[in-house]
């Protein structure tokens, strides 16, 4: 199965088992938006609350607040979202399908270094524990006619960048003869930009109304309520605001199922620190929201930096946690240095005067800003993808099972009597009884218990608790564990401790 096939998979097992639905599909569903079903918002909530913990409890300098999503049009203006906030757009004349110019060159780029690790993957093949891999890249001619072609490229497309140069970012789509995937063909239109910000209007009557924006990000919100969360909160520098919120981008080409919505949600924090100690700052942040996704287990080499080359108008250092998604490593978070633009800039177009004092050096300043910001739909993708898993069983079938991380999984165990008689069904909710305080659980008694154990695998739930007709004589039951599908025998009292151990978010904030 290629990383395409699994990908269509992923997105039908998500729908069919209660994940993530096309948004509004009876009417034949909106473009880029999605909701989330009964599955899919319990994982979204502990991803969520698995952040918000580690912010705010684990950090006593980071607290949190909840800002509205609409703001004074102002705000936007002040942030450069007005001005600035454009994506490069081209479009196919034959297919008339609109495209970002930037990810059409990212994605041949992508594709270079697809043939290169393709022929890396070869020579390993071929020499087995003798495969020097360096040695290798520096002397097999493939990869070093790829790695030439990918250097040119991305050194004209790094140059475009630093210059906003549309026409250039044209002349490279041509030059490497990247085609419409529709169409077929390289009949672009020229390069201009497209502003990504949603408009609404605010007021009773059209006349009077006035022109606002749905916010593009949650970050602003925590910049205009520094004044208010630094002094009602005593904060002291260095100090944190986190928020989880609701952001709107009309993207021109939404894609990758959840990926790259119009619609999203972001966890945002923005830690105000001294200027002059950025950097330091900087480099601590990296390391420690790595050590977050490192800790949920899904495999350190699945994550990577990427520093950018090209930085925005407010940063003085910027780089990406990229995930290995199954269409290729993505970003899935972002930690930028944003200098002090955004408080220097609120306090230009405002009028109102935005500093901190310190008592220490008695002088007043303007803090700088380390921002780190995860998409929760990304987050909530990466951790689908990776758990998705396609199993052989050595009766010669296959179970298909989701390892997401126990802390994480929507259902932490099903409760199932062995047939619904004898007083089974009974001791089953019994034994619901004594875990639905601590732990969210199925109570499942239809079809055989194979069917309901890949039901169970299907959804990702950790532990399936059987109770069966020694049961009723011995007070134990039998436990399966979902990823080894062992099974052993439990007292019934020793139930809750034996499932929190592993699926304790307190647990994995202890691993911190």
């Amino acid at each position: 199965m290629t990383q395409d096939e699994l990908f269509k998979v992923l997105v039908a097992h998500c729908k069919e088992y209660g994940f993530i639905f096309p948004s509004s599909e009876i009417y034949d569903g909106l473009a880029a938006v999605y909701d989330y079903g009964q599955m899919g918002v319990q994982l979204k909530n502990n991803i969520k609350n698995y952040w918000w913990e580690a912010m705010t409890r684990l950090n006593e300098n980071i607290v949190g607040i909840d800002s509205a999503i609409f703001m004074h049009p102002r705000i936007w203006e002040a942030s450069g979202h007005v001005g600035a906030f454009n994506d490069p757009l081209i479009d196919n004349k034959d297919s008339k399908k609109r495209y970002r110019a930037d990810v059409l060159i990212e994605d041949y780029l992508g594709k270079i270094e697809e043939k290169i690790e393709k022929e890396v993957a070869k020579g390993r093949k071929k020499f087995g524990e003798a495969f020097d891999e360096a040695q290798f890249r520096a002397t097999n001619p493939n990869v070093l006619r790829e790695k030439a072609k990918w250097d040119e490229v991305h050194n004209r497309y790094v140059a475009a960048e630093k210059a906003n140069d549309f026409a250039e970012y044209r002349q490279i789509i041509i030059d490497c003869g990247i085609v419409c995937p529709i169409s077929g063909t390289c009949n672009w239109t020229e390069v201009r930009q497209f502003n990504l910000m949603f408009s609404t209007s605010m007021g009773s009557t059209a006349d009077g109304a006035n022109l606002i924006y749905l916010r593009p990000e949650t970050a602003q919100g925590i910049f205009v309520n520094y004044l208010n969360v630094q002094k009602t909160g005593r904060m002291k520098i260095p100090f944190g605001i986190a928020q989880i919120g609701k952001a709107f981008r009309n993207e021109i080409v939404a894609r990758q199922f959840i990926f790259r919505m119009r619609e999203f949600e972001q966890m945002e924090m923005q830690f105000f620190i001294k200027p002059g100690t950025e950097l330091d700052w900087f480099k601590k942040w990296k390391e420690t929201r790595m050590k977050w996704h490192v800790n949920l287990g899904m495999g350190a080499d699945n994550y990577r930096f990427h520093d950018h080359e090209k930085l925005a108008h407010y940063a003085n250092a910027a780089t990406d946690i990229e995930f290995n998604f199954p269409f290729g490593f993505k970003e899935l978070e972002g930690i930028h240095s944003r200098t002090n633009f955004d408080l220097g800039n609120h306090q230009k177009f405002s009028g109102k005067k935005i500093e901190y004092f310190d008592p220490e050096e008695n002088t007043s300043y303007t803090p700088y800003v380390i921002e780190t910001s995860i998409g929760v739909d990304r987050m909530v993708l990466a951790v689908l993808s990776h758990s998705y898993t396609v199993e052989p069983l050595e009766n010669g079938e296959e179970r298909v099972v989701m390892r997401i991380p126990a802390p994480l999984a929507p259902i932490k165990v099903a409760v199932m009597p062995l047939v619904k008689k004898d007083g089974l069904p009974e001791l089953a909710q019994k034994v619901v009884d004594e875990l639905k305080y601590d732990f969210s659980y199925q109570y499942d008694e239809k079809d055989s218990i194979g069917k309901r154990y890949r039901r169970q695998d299907a959804i990702g739930t950790p532990f399936c608790v059987t109770v069966d007709h020694d049961s009723l004589v011995d007070g134990c039951v039998t436990v399966r564990e979902r990823d080894t599908m062992k099974q052993e025998r439990v007292k019934i009292e020793d139930l809750r401790a034996m499932i929190e151990k592993k699926v304790s978010l307190t647990n994995l904030l202890r691993n911190l």
